[in-house]
């Protein structure tokens, strides 16, 4: 099967790389390990503009083994991070019309992080599901707003055409192509070279609240700074609207279009993260955690923080906890 990593001027090198040796390394090195035959099942290559050095924004030079004008025929292309995206997709019109044309042939695409805006510039996504880095929601969403984004997600599927969240969620979007083009084995024991966790499905746990606050709506920004300041107390939103001048209604309708969020669902995250970031930096147990934060129940609690991080608390601490 051959895939074709699309690189452009100021890409991050994980992104490319991180695709390239998954799929490089799919039946070779777990078969080297063992004593057995290698099976590649992945012709892995990478693509530029024009087939000279890419240089990332790190400053360090990859060469790419061709130009999109030389690829005749390929079943996947992978399409790494872009920075600057509107001079990006505007100085790179050519391979938005290469990719439709692959795509038309019967090509999967996929996006690893901030490169879903080259791929939504393509308008393939129109209508469909995506993802990308949550720090650029607002941004895609503005200059997207056909595409259904859904950034509390680490991959989506379309049946043909995947996004993947933040940079390191490329490789796990690779190893889940792995597995849907090889089957669940070869995708293992990919994974178990790699030591790489195949049990992630959310890039929720790596966000803030920041993203949020984007906005201009300079009332609501307040009220998220009052939450922010009094979460662990019992808050009532029909006191907040009227304190603020709005009735409950015209307060949840200004809220959500700000936010995103319903105002009880940002008082939520707000507590979850809070709880985070004390399981990744405290010996606290979860029933203690939740004292903190002004729950008499942890078990409730305990649902919500799985609802929004994908985890339960306490593999949420063992996955992410700072100190030793």
């Amino acid at each position: 099967m051959k895939v074709t990593i699309l690189a452009l001027y100021n890409t991050t090198g994980t992104s490319v790389m991180g695709p390239m040796d998954v799929f490089f390394h799919a039946g070779k090195l777990w078969n080297h390990i063992n004593g057995l035959k290698p099976t590649p099942y992945f012709d892995v290559e990478i693509a530029g503009m024009d087939g000279k050095p890419v240089k990332c924004i790190n400053n360090v030079l990859i060469q790419p083994h061709c130009s999109i004008d030389d690829v005749q025929e390929t079943d996947l292309i992978m399409i790494a991070c872009i920075a600057n995206f509107g001079k990006t997709i505007e100085y790179n019109a050519k391979a938005l019309e290469w990719l439709k044309y692959h795509y038309r042939r019967g090509a999967d695409i996929a996006s690893v992080c901030t490169g879903g805006f080259f791929l939504a510039a393509t308008g393939l996504l129109d209508g469909k599901t995506a993802t990308t880095h949550w720090g650029f929601v607002n941004l895609f969403r503005e200059m997207f707003p056909k595409v259904h984004l859904k950034p509390e997600r680490l991959i989506t599927d379309e049946g043909n055409l995947y996004c993947s969240g933040a940079l390191y969620s490329g490789v796990d979007l690779s190893v889940y192509l792995v597995q849907k083009y090889c089957g669940h084995e070869v995708a293992v024991q990919c994974a178990k070279t790699l030591i790489h966790d195949m049990d992630r499905n959310s890039q929720v746990p790596y966000a803030v609240l920041e993203f949020q606050k984007k906005h201009r709506d300079e009332k609501i920004k307040r009220v998220q700074q009052w939450i922010e300041t009094n979460f662990t107390e019992r808050v009532d939103f029909d006191e907040v609207a009227r304190e603020n001048g709005m009735s409950r209604r015209t307060f949840e309708r200004r809220f959500k279009c700000a936010t995103g969020d319903t105002p009880l669902l940002y008082l939520q995250r707000t507590r979850v993260e809070t709880a985070r970031r004390l399981l990744e930096e405290h010996f606290l147990t979860f029933d203690e955690i939740c004292h903190h934060l002004g729950y008499e129940n942890s078990n409730s609690f305990r649902e919500v923080f799985r609802k929004h991080t994908g985890l339960l608390p306490m593999e949420y601490q063992k996955k992410f906890r700072i100190i030793p």
